[in-house]
């Protein structure tokens, strides 16, 4: 019986969502200011925060960062769990 929350690509809610997690977590540059964004930060949407505050448009595999496909709610997580 599926759920829900039934993951549904490499444990992600969509290839898009595991795309954006995947450049974060790979491109070198990304990944230490996502990490150096998150020492600080105390507010409720850290992805959308630091797409806006770094200026990422699309991943190197052509995904938006504001492609409405994506989990906002995974991807703040994933913020959340850098530290």
């Amino acid at each position: 019986m599926e759920t829900a929350t039934r993951k549904t690509y490499n444990g992600w809610a969509n290839r898009e969502t595991w795309n954006v997690s995947l450049f974060i977590n790979n491109d070198w540059a990304a990944y230490e200011q996502a990490r150096g964004f998150m020492v600080d930060y105390k507010g409720r949407t850290p992805f959308q925060d630091f797409t806006d505050a770094y200026g990422y448009i699309s991943t190197s595999d052509g995904v938006l960062f504001n492609d409405p496909k994506l989990s906002k709610r995974e991807l703040n997580a994933m913020m959340r769990e850098l530290l």
